[in-house]
């Protein structure tokens, strides 16, 4: 990336125009990305690196839809590779709501910060986000991620519930909670390239 700043700005003003734009700039990188990934058929298997799980998925080619899961298979039935894969992205949602939520909510306790409430979504551009009214939500791709990475995102949003900006105010606190922030920012941008083509593929 190149930026070209006009004569006489400061480099002040240059980093706090970084700082402020960076994640808008991520997220416009990863939605190229995205979009550029080719689709993936039905897995054969899907990993959580956050909790170490392994799952092998049997799709079995029938007219009547379902899914059902074991302590480490997925049995789907659908007729088609596109229903198979809505029924995988609605258990990847419920996996993550089981998975994310309690770990947040006691991260939040720990720190003494209070969360309204969580709610996952499944977007190609966005990690997480947090609403004025304490609403954190969540990507369920995040269960892709490692602990420490997911970790950092919880630590960015619970930020989000001091501070509705990325000013320097907010890259502070972040700081003062997790201080290898910048490392794991750059690890958590990168992660889009561990979520699976299936996640997103309709």
């Amino acid at each position: 990336m190149e930026i070209v700043v006009p004569v006489g700005v400061n480099a002040h003003t240059v980093r706090d125009f970084v700082q402020r734009f960076t994640p808008w700039i991520d997220r416009k990188v990863a939605a190229m990305q995205c979009f550029a990934a080719p689709s993936e058929p039905v897995p054969a298997t899907v990993e959580f690196a956050l909790t170490q799980e392994k799952f092998a998925v049997d799709w079995r080619r029938e007219p009547k839809r379902g899914l059902e899961q074991t302590l480490d298979c997925i049995v789907v039935r659908a007729p088609d590779e596109r229903g198979a894969r809505a029924l995988l992205q609605g258990w990847l949602k419920r996996a993550a709501y089981e998975r994310l939520a309690p770990r947040l909510l006691q991260l939040a306790d720990d720190l003494n910060y209070s969360v309204a409430r969580v709610s996952i979504r499944c977007q190609r551009t966005r990690w997480g986000s947090c609403s004025t009214r304490g609403t954190v939500s969540l990507n369920c791709s995040l269960l892709f991620l490692t602990l420490e990475v997911v970790r950092y995102l919880f630590v960015h949003e619970l930020a989000h519930t001091k501070h509705m900006n990325h000013s320097a105010n907010f890259w502070r606190l972040v700081e003062q909670i997790e201080p290898d922030y910048r490392r794991l920012d750059r690890d958590l941008l990168a992660g889009w390239r561990t979520v699976p083509g299936w996640v997103f593929k309709t």
